[in-house]
């Protein structure tokens, strides 16, 4: 499909689109730029990607599309930096979990010479770093495009094929539609997780070593990065904070039918608790 293959800050997902893009044959070539100096000197012993760059900027200068696997508050920084030495026509996306502005300023970054599509796999993991890239990462995994309405129909329709390509199962939205769905499936689950795991932290530690199964799936994704997910939540701050009000009102809810002993509400609510987990897709 490309030329060239561009990933700018490849993590876990960004390493993840050049194993499976290189897996496909999606790009002749693949060429990666990450910050740190001993990171690239690694990168470059990787099979998976043809050059390692020391500039964001040469990595960009003859791409037919990049991905930009940066934390989503250095995204838009990226795509000003690297709009000046993008070829004309070029696409730039990204795998940022927040969208609204990402969009809106990486369309503006872009001009009209380069085509700016948000892109959002839900392929993430507790796990970070390109170490943990996998080639089926993105296989029936949700993926997110969102395009804003002047966004070139043309540009959105070789993301939305990229990302089949690679396995994802994509789904087109706005971005400020894509930040309330995120906000109650993606980030309010993180947020409890986090608070859940801080809570049992001021009690007993030797309670840790009697959990079962239960806890460990409920909090598994507490082992994520915290500095990504204060980002992610700074960005996303109004949906998540809506998303956690609605919470606290069923919670409390839960809290009063304990109280009252109302047996029938309690159970109402646990079975629709199950309904809704048993109709998740496999």
């Amino acid at each position: 499909m490309f030329s060239q293959l561009t990933i700018l800050a490849p993590g876990l997902l960004g390493g993840s689109v050049a194993k499976a893009a290189r897996a496909r044959g999606l790009a002749q070539r693949i060429v990666v730029w990450t910050r740190r100096p001993e990171s690239r000197l690694r990168l470059r012993e990787q099979p998976w990607c043809d050059t390692v760059t020391d500039t964001p900027e040469a990595a960009a200068a003859e791409a037919s599309l990049v991905v930009i696997a940066a934390p989503v508050d250095k995204i838009v920084e990226l795509a000003r930096l690297i709009a000046p030495h993008l070829p004309v026509g070029a696409i730039v996306t990204d795998v940022g979990s927040v969208k609204g502005e990402i969009c809106r300023l990486g369309h503006d970054a872009l001009g009209k010479h380069a085509h700016f599509v948000g892109s959002h796999p839900m392929a993430g993991s507790e796990k970070s770093g390109w170490e943990h890239a996998s080639v089926e990462l993105f296989k029936h995994r949700t993926c997110f495009v969102t395009p804003l309405t002047k966004t070139d129909a043309k540009a959105v329709e070789t993301v939305v094929k990229f990302w089949h390509e690679l396995g994802a199962e994509v789904t087109t939205l706005d971005p400020d539609a894509h930040d309330e769905i995120v906000a109650h499936i993606s980030h309010l689950p993180q947020v409890l997780a986090s608070t859940l795991c801080a809570f049992l932290a001021k009690k007993d530690p030797a309670w840790r070593n009697f959990a079962g199964g239960g806890l460990r799936d409920t909090t598994r994704i507490a082992a994520s990065d915290p500095t990504l997910w204060r980002t992610i939540l700074e960005q996303n701050r109004d949906e998540v904070l809506r998303a956690l009000r609605q919470f606290q009102d069923e919670l409390q809810a839960m809290q009063a039918s304990l109280a009252n002993r109302d047996w029938l509400d309690v159970v109402a609510r646990l079975e629709r608790g199950k309904a809704y987990r048993d109709q998740f897709r496999p």
